[in-house]
């Protein structure tokens, strides 16, 4: 049963009335207008106007009377159907948007009703789709974090309890493990910053032309030590001069991140090129690397906050699983594009930014 004021009495309401009026204007146009004009037919055939009244009302009255009775009660039927058809999935949407506000982001609502109402069921849907996703990322993120905050957390106590105790001697060696720990905590107190700061906070305002090429190549330049200790091969391949748009420091970031994961990832004596290219309305930067690649179900993840490939391998090696969230963050928020692809042993990683 509708609700009291609901849509479906509000809509059942204005159809019966707006029908009752018909009728009754029709009605009314029949028994002034049309009485009138068969008395005037009836006298002219030699019936007196008594007669012509009497006849009309037996003839005319009584089917008007009728009609008026079925008019009122097919408009209540069709009123009653119409408003169902579309209250009803219009109450779904108020329940399934009830249980998304409850927590139960995996509320979805049937795709029933005329197609307005469908369209809206669909765009729900989505709706309900995104904040899952969105929920899904927050668990992720509040327990990855911790995770990363515990593991540095827990070799510092380690350490400083069996220095207290005695356990290890208080050597160079020793002071070397902690700092390393502590930057680790540093370094990802301020990926966490970078990440929490919305595009305002990131000095993204500052946004000019500028030439991407020297940018590569001044990036490329700071890698270089990092690559050549781990026996890799870096090169460059970019047009002089290539115009774009980008804040410098941020880009800047953003050539390091990249560069520094695909240093992190590419097995001694591999081979790393950064290329960019000039394309119609935007420019393209790609860093690939050669190495054991990514599988294809983890590349739509790869860019995600902690989202990791291969979990202990990474953690080994350091990563905390952010730099590639603070890439796309940044892209983003100047107005780029980012991806990833992985095959026959060459992982590629580009973004492009506006010409």
């Amino acid at each position: 049963m509708p609700r009291r004021g609901g849509i479906s009495l509000r809509i059942a309401i204005a159809a019966v009335s707006t029908s009752v009026v018909a009728v009754v204007i029709l009605t009314a146009g029949v028994m002034v207008a049309g009485g009138d004009a068969f008395k005037a037919l009836m006298v002219e055939q030699g019936s007196s106007t008594a007669e012509a009244a009497e006849m009309f009302d037996t003839a005319v009255r009584g089917v008007v009377a009728i009609s008026l009775i079925v008019a009122v009660a097919a408009a209540v039927a069709l009123a009653i159907v119409l408003a169902r058809r579309l209250a009803t999935p219009l109450h779904s949407i108020g329940r399934a948007a009830r249980r998304i506000a409850d927590g139960d982001y995996a509320a979805r609502v049937p795709r029933d009703g005329p197609e307005e109402v469908a369209s809206l069921a669909d765009s729900f849907n989505q709706m309900a789709v995104a904040l899952e996703e969105q929920e899904r990322m927050r668990r992720d993120f509040i327990t990855n974090a911790a995770h990363e905050l515990k593991t540095p957390l827990t070799n510092l106590t380690g350490y400083l309890e069996a220095l207290r105790d005695g356990v290890i001697p208080a050597e160079a060696a020793t002071y070397d493990s902690l700092l390393e720990e502590t930057e680790r905590l540093v370094r990802l107190s301020s990926e966490l910053d970078v990440l929490a700061a919305g595009d305002a906070e990131l000095g993204l305002d500052e946004i000019r032309d500028l030439d991407l090429g020297q940018a590569i190549h001044a990036a490329v330049d700071l890698a270089t030590a990092a690559a050549v200790r781990s026996e890799l091969s870096l090169e460059a391949e970019v047009p002089q001069p290539l115009a774009a748009r980008a804040n410098p420091d941020r880009l800047a970031q953003v050539l390091g991140n990249l560069l520094h994961n695909a240093i992190r990832y590419t097995p001694a004596g591999g081979r790393i090129l950064v290329r960019a290219e000039r394309r119609p309305g935007d420019v393209l930067v790609t860093v690939s690397n050669t190495g054991p690649g990514i599988p294809e179900e983890d590349l739509p993840r790869v860019f995600e906050r902690f989202y990791r490939v291969d979990k202990s391998r990474d953690r080994a090696l350091g990563g905390a699983g952010i730099g590639l969230a603070i890439v796309r963050q940044l892209v983003e928020a100047m107005g780029g594009r980012v991806g990833a692809a992985s095959n026959d042993g060459l992982t590629q990683f580009w973004f492009s930014l506006p010409a």
